[in-house]
């Protein structure tokens, strides 16, 4: 009965458990102070992956051109076997990377790859129809749980670590001969990839690369006389030709794309502590204020 009793007293007393007229703008200061500091080492980090961006890409445009000569000496070897049956069975191949924080760099070939299974109008292979149970290969882990969500039944095989740098021959011829031994039945292969178009621009692209069967079938490779193992390589060796070109593409429009969505970011957390500094100083004064006619208030009436 005594403790009901302390207890109503304590609960009809205000002034006991009332919090001061001013606490909680102090303590929404406080956090919108805690949030400006977070957003402040969030620009400064953004604007070292800017810089860092920006001088990767002047390295990763060399690569690119370096890496087109292959893809015009290809582009050269198709143009004689054009005539060549190119067959049905296509193997799509899916470039993208291990990294984030590129703007839409890997999903712009995930849509660029549904719309070829879809044989969309807009589809990177116009005119070209995809079958349901085509092979899908990916380099590159984020594409890879985009495509593994869409079409699990059709994934083969895929590749990480590709590229964590300038793009090599090496790296593509790796992956060229882990394709061809992979056991997976083909024509052609299709490389989706993203297509530079300039420092703040990329767009998803594919080119066709033909199989051992269309090189053999060719017109202009049968004027020659040739071992059968000639095409094999030559196949193999085109698919790695196109790879790297593809490639060392894919990398520098990540690299620019990376840069752009950096320095968004940083002009984004600008104008937020713009926006926070301001509110910040609203409140700070505010309260101020507040204190300053509690103390006028309370002189005036001693």
């Amino acid at each position: 009965m005594f403790a009901r009793r302390t207890a109503a007293r304590v609960i009809t007393q205000p002034s006991l458990l009332a919090a001061p007229s001013n606490a909680r703008n102090m303590a929404t200061l406080r956090e919108i102070e805690l949030r400006l500091k977070s957003v402040r080492n969030i620009e400064k980090i953004t604007k070292s992956m800017k810089m860092i961006a920006s001088t990767k890409l002047a390295k990763a445009q060399r690569a690119m051109q370096s890496g087109k000569l292959y893809g015009e000496a290809n582009a050269e070897v198709f143009e004689t076997a054009k005539e060549g049956v190119t067959g049905s069975r296509k193997l799509f191949l899916v470039l993208s990377s291990d990294k984030g924080l590129c703007g839409g760099i890997h999903s712009s070939v995930t849509k660029a790859t549904r719309r070829a299974f879809n044989n969309a109008p807009d589809s990177p292979i116009p005119g070209v129809s995809v079958e349901s149970d085509t092979s899908v290969m990916v380099i590159g882990d984020k594409s890879k749980a985009q495509l593994s969500r869409i079409y699990p039944d059709n994934l083969k095989l895929t590749f990480n670590q590709i590229g964590r740098d300038v793009p090599t021959f090496a790296d593509a011829a790796g992956v060229a001969d882990l394709v061809v031994k992979s056991g997976v039945e083909y024509d052609s292969v299709v490389i989706i990839y993203n297509k530079f178009v300039s420092a703040i621009s990329y767009e998803a692209a594919a080119v066709e690369v033909k199989g051992e069967k269309a090189l053999k079938e060719s017109e202009g490779f049968k004027k020659y006389e040739m071992e059968d193992d000639f095409t094999k390589d030559l196949a193999e060796f085109s698919l790695a030709n196109a790879l790297y070109a593809t490639l060392t593409e894919s990398h520098a429009c990540e690299i620019s794309a990376r840069r752009n969505a950096m320095d968004n970011a940083s002009k984004n957390a600008g104008d937020m502590i713009g926006s926070l500094t301001m509110q910040y100083n609203r409140g700070r004064q505010a309260a101020i204020t507040n204190e300053l006619v509690d103390i006028i208030t309370g002189a005036s009436a001693l």
